[in-house]
């Protein structure tokens, strides 16, 4: 079957279709619309001669074609997405891999056994903590600081798993999924503009930002908001803002990002000071020294602020990752494949967090490619991507998992 990369421009339309509405994708995971959506690529799988599909115990879903030998070459990606999201972050590469997968089952049995992975909720949407799936994969997940994570609904962690057939204190199993990999590979939209700048379709990818997540609670005193004179205030709001510009300046200044993203007070009423506010700061930088330096900064900041608004103060971890570099020899395969699809190629890090991250940590070959995105705007329903850069995007995925598979059947590990 030749290579339909039209195909995967429709899919990803009718998938918008089915779990989208006029605000954008709505595939937050655990929820209905994201199980729709999972099951929507199950009808597509169970339509490839010899694909075995599974659900880990993390949630995972798992197509896998053998190969000539058990040593397998993984392609990922996740179909979950943020609310009010775009129609291409992260199911691109879960479509663009169903697209490989279907041309490899139509032919002899590839070298190597080929798997496609969709990973579970890598957006983090609903409570918090990013790349789950690859996280209980990779090894890396801490099962006790998840239990008592909740959603906005006051919904738990573990109850929002156990309604979709998961368990978190099972999660940790779906590392048997990666006994045997030798190399992942990831297709992705930029979510930024640099390509779009540089006129070039793809690029390829030479890691991931390290990310500090945390969430800031500042406590002062709820008063009545007309007769409490400014100068007697307690605000904790006041001082949360004032925290969330230093946020700002601090990620100039170093050459990072800093995002404080969710902001609640209490009591959340327009008459009242407001006695407690909470903050979410996310914190990204390409190298350890300066994503210390920054979280070491924002502390720092946040207790001088404390001071000066007669508040307290009290930080809580809510995720952290280093930065991760790919693999030099799979980058140079993403390279060859987007040269020969594209033309020109440009390397570039990458801001925002990817599952292939979670493969790094897990010791696992991984590399990625990137496609443009228009304007440079993602987590959003503007999001948007040509069509025809849609399509070179998974001819060079092809590509590159054909140069991958020679490349993974010759080392010397697998023989």
């Amino acid at each position: 079957m030749a290579l339909q990369p039209s195909r995967t421009v429709a899919e990803l339309r009718q998938l918008q279709e089915r779990t989208g509405d006029e605000a954008g994708a709505q595939r937050v995971c655990w929820t209905p619309t994201w199980l729709r959506a999972r099951e929507w690529l199950s009808e597509r799988l169970a339509a490839l001669p010899g694909v075995e599909e599974e659900i880990d115990e993390a949630g995972n879903q798992w197509a896998t074609l053998p190969g000539r030998s058990p040593a397998s070459l993984l392609i990922g990606g996740h179909l979950d997405s943020v609310p009010d999201g775009g129609w291409l972050d992260g199911c691109l590469n879960v479509l663009a891999g169903l697209e490989v997968l279907r041309r490899l089952a139509e032919e002899q049995p590839p070298p190597l056994t080929v798997r496609l992975v969709s990973w579970a909720d890598e957006e983090g949407a609903r409570f918090g903590r990013s790349l789950f799936g690859s996280s209980a994969a990779s090894g890396t997940m801490e099962v006790e600081l998840l239990r008592g994570l909740k959603d906005r609904d006051g919904v738990s962690l573990p109850e929002a798993l156990a309604s979709c057939g998961a368990d978190l204190d099972r999660a940790g199993g779906a590392a048997r999924r990666l006994e045997g990999a030798a190399a992942y590979l990831e297709l992705h939209i930029e979510q930024g503009p640099v390509l779009e700048r540089l006129d070039l379709p793809l690029g390829v990818v030479l890691g991931t930002f390290g990310v500090e997540r945390h969430a800031v609670r500042y406590l002062g005193q709820s008063a009545h908001a007309g007769s409490t004179p400014m100068d007697a205030r307690r605000d904790a709001f006041a001082a949360a803002a004032r925290l969330a510009l230093e946020v700002r300046d601090i990620a100039r200044r170093e050459g990072g990002v800093g995002t404080v993203g969710r902001v609640v007070t209490r009591p959340g009423i327009v008459t009242a000071i407001a006695g407690e506010c909470e903050i979410t700061i996310d914190q990204r930088a390409i190298d350890a020294p300066t994503l210390s330096r920054m979280l070491e900064q924002t502390q720092a900041a946040s207790r001088r602020i404390a001071d000066e608004e007669g508040v307290r103060v009290a930080w809580e971890r809510v995720w952290r990752i280093d930065p991760l570099l790919f693999n030099t020899q799979l980058m140079e395969i993403c390279a060859e494949a987007v040269s020969e699809t594209a033309g020109r190629v440009h390397f570039l890090p990458s801001g925002p967090l990817h599952d292939a991250a979670e493969m790094v940590r897990a010791g696992v070959p991984t590399a990625m490619i990137f496609v443009q995105s228009l304007n440079g705007l993602s987590h959003t329903k503007r999001e948007d991507t040509r069509p025809a850069h849609l399509e070179l995007a998974v001819r060079a995925l092809d590509d590159a998992v054909r140069r991958a598979l020679v490349w993974a059947d010759d080392q010397p590990a697998l023989k």
